[in-house]
């Protein structure tokens, strides 16, 4: 039975790729093969095996000197790119071994202030960690939910009211009062204070479309036979509201600097005002400690000053 030819990448060993360097920088075989103590034909047949894997020449023979052709060239370059990432997952792997987690996911509901997750990330950043980091838009129940199936590790800005499972840790963020903002060429700019819900249900409101793969999933402020424009999140919502295209609540950080600027006009409501309790979360893993990325996200998280801002729309991201 014949022997299969060995793959290239079978050959592309970074062994191999020195080798191939070894011989562009001696500018012959005979010279490369007596800086490595090699036998010149042992050499060659090495060559000869990586470029038939290949199916092209990378050394131009025909001259004295043994010059790279474009493909031995191309095969340097990204080989020396290769040989980087080795060391740099070399390096990785023994960071993770102390401790920090390779990949950290968060899930980010749409209420939290872009501009303050990414302050931290550039802190988080700053420490020069193993650790992948990813972000996640959420919105709603799909915010927790994102935790509860795995595909996040912290979960930032839960206004979902469904109870977490018991391996769910939840903390408390702080409170988001929402305020009712319309247009000030929406109808119910002109309407009779305080607004009915019986007014409310003759208008188109906007809703934020709840990012859970589950059910219909979560609404906040919309009554029941109500017309709903529905967007995908709340910048988009807070344009809609902006153009007149519906009405609806809105957190009153966002919302403030178009109400002083006279682009939004607050009106009051028969129900009471929206104060929203907001959360963040992790899993707990029996007696398992966090890593240590996820360790320190919690801890700055546990300031004041942190959450605060992390509540405050006004920021918006760069």
């Amino acid at each position: 039975m014949p022997q299969k030819s060995p793959l290239a990448r079978d050959l592309l060993t970074p062994d191999a790729l020195a080798m191939l360097q070894r011989i562009a920088d001696a500018g012959s075989f005979a010279a490369a093969a007596r800086a490595a103590g090699m036998v010149p034909s042992a050499l060659t047949y090495r060559v000869r095996q990586i470029e038939d894997a290949l199916d092209v020449l990378l050394f131009d023979r025909s001259a004295r000197q043994a010059r790279l052709t474009e493909a031995g060239r191309e095969l340097l370059r990204e080989g020396a790119r290769l040989l980087d990432e080795i060391d740099a997952v070399a390096n990785r792997v023994r960071r993770v071994a102390t401790g920090w987690e390779s990949h950290l996911t968060l899930a980010v509901d749409g209420v939290i202030s872009r501009a303050t997750v990414l302050e931290l990330c550039e802190r988080f950043f700053a420490l020069a960690p193993p650790t992948r980091l990813r972000l996640r838009d959420e919105v709603l129940s799909g915010t927790l939910e994102a935790l509860t199936s795995g595909q996040a590790d912290l979960a930032i800005g839960l206004v979902s009211a469904a109870t977490p499972p018991p391996d769910v840790q939840l903390r408390a963020l702080g409170e988001l009062r929402f305020i009712f903002a319309v247009a000030p060429h929406h109808p119910l700019a002109r309407a009779a204070e305080p607004l009915s819900d019986a007014v409310l249900r003759a208008h188109r409101m906007v809703a934020v479309t709840d990012s859970t793969s589950r059910g219909d999933g979560l609404s906040i402020g919309l009554l029941g036979g109500q017309d709903v424009f529905t967007v995908p999140d709340l910048p988009a919502k807070l344009d809609a509201q902006l153009r007149g295209l519906g009405a609806g609540f809105l957190p009153e950080s966002l919302a403030l600097p178009y109400v002083e600027s006279g682009r939004l006009v607050v009106r009051a409501v028969e129900r009471d005002d929206r104060l929203l309790r907001v959360n963040y979360a992790w899993r707990h893993r029996g007696p398992t400690a966090p890593g240590k990325a996820l360790r320190w996200w919690l801890d700055q998280l546990e300031l004041a000053t942190t959450r605060l801002a992390l509540l405050d729309r006004r920021r918006a991201a760069p």
